[in-house]
C-alpha cells in the first residue's frame, strides 16, 4: 500500500456501524480484568494497615480471654481495640470502613457470647457467615450466574447489556473458576472452625486458643491467598475475554 493510499484510508470517515463497534467494544481486556481483580482486592483488604486492623479486636479479645478467664472484659477490650483503631483513623481523617466492618464483627460476636456465656460462641456468628456465603457462591456457579462474573461482567460486556458476557461459555468458565476460588477459603474455615467450636462448646477439649488463632490466621491471610490464585488465573491467558467479544459481533451486540 503507498503513502497516499494509506492516507486516505486513514482519512476516509468510518460508517455508523465503525462508530457503534467501537463505542460498544469491550472496554478492557485480559490484562485490566487482572488489575480490576487487584483493585478489588485492595478495596476489600484496605492494604497492610487494614488486615491489621480486622485482626487486633479478635487477637485483643482472644489472648485476653485466655490469660483472664474473663468473658466481659475480654469482649470490653476487643471492642476498645476496635474504638481505638478508628480513633486513630479519625485524627488521620482517612476512611474508617474497615474498622467499622471489625466493630461490626465484634459486635455480633460479643452478642453471641454473652446469651450464652460461653467465650466460644463469640466464633459461631463467622463460622455461619462462612457457611452461608460458601452456598451462594456454590448456587450461583451451579445456574451459570457466577458471581465473579457480575462483577466483571459491566466492564468486558456492552455498555447496553451487562449480561451479555454469558453467551460465551469460555467466559462462563473463566468467571465460574475465579468463584469457586472464593468459595474455597470460606469451606476451609468452617471444616476447620466448626469441629474446634464443636468440641470447646460440648466440653471435649479446650480448644477456645485454637479457635482464636484459626480465626485470625484464616482470615485475611487466606483471603489474600484466593485472591492471589485469582490473578493468577486471569494472567494465564487471554482467549476467554476475546472470544466473548467474538461472540457478541456474531450475535450483532457490537
Amino acid at each position: 500500500m503507498t503513502e497516499q493510499q494509506h492516507g486516505a484510508e486513514e482519512a476516509a470517515p468510518r460508517t455508523g456501524a465503525e462508530e457503534t463497534d467501537r463505542a460498544s467494544a469491550p472496554a478492557v481486556t485480559e490484562d485490566t480484568v487482572e488489575a480490576l481483580v487487584r483493585s478489588q482486592l485492595a478495596k476489600a483488604l484496605g492494604g497492610k494497615r487494614g488486615m491489621v486492623e480486622a485482626a487486633m479486636p479478635t487477637l485483643a479479645f482472644t489472648v485476653s480471654y485466655i490469660i483472664g478467664s474473663d468473658l466481659r472484659l475480654s469482649i470490653g477490650l476487643g471492642v476498645a481495640a476496635a474504638l481505638f483503631l478508628g480513633g486513630v483513623r479519625l485524627l488521620q481523617r482517612s476512611s474508617v470502613q474497615y474498622v467499622v466492618t471489625s466493630l461490626f464483627g465484634i459486635g455480633i460476636a460479643a452478642v453471641f457470647a454473652m446469651r450464652s456465656g460461653n467465650a466460644a460462641d463469640a466464633f459461631l456468628p463467622g463460622i455461619i457467615y462462612n457457611a452461608v456465603y460458601a452456598v451462594v457462591l456454590s448456587l450461583s456457579v451451579l445456574v451459570r450466574w457466577p458471581a465473579i462474573g457480575l462483577m466483571i461482567g459491566p466492564f468486558i460486556g456492552s455498555k447496553e447489556d451487562f449480561t451479555s458476557w454469558r453467551a460465551n461459555p469460555a467466559v462462563v468458565a473463566l468467571a465460574s473458576r475465579l468463584t469457586w476460588l472464593l468459595v474455597l477459603p470460606c469451606v476451609i474455615r468452617v471444616l476447620v472452625q466448626y469441629p474446634l467450636w464443636m468440641a470447646d462448646t460440648y466440653g471435649w477439649a479446650d480448644t477456645f486458643g485454637l479457635l482464636g488463632l484459626s480465626k485470625i490466621a484464616m482470615g485475611w491471610p487466606l483471603q489474600v491467598a484466593a485472591f492471589a490464585a485469582m490473578v493468577w488465573v486471569l494472567a494465564r491467558g487471554r482467549t476467554p475475554l476475546e472470544d466473548g467479544a467474538a461472540v457478541r459481533a456474531e450475535d450483532g451486540r457490537e
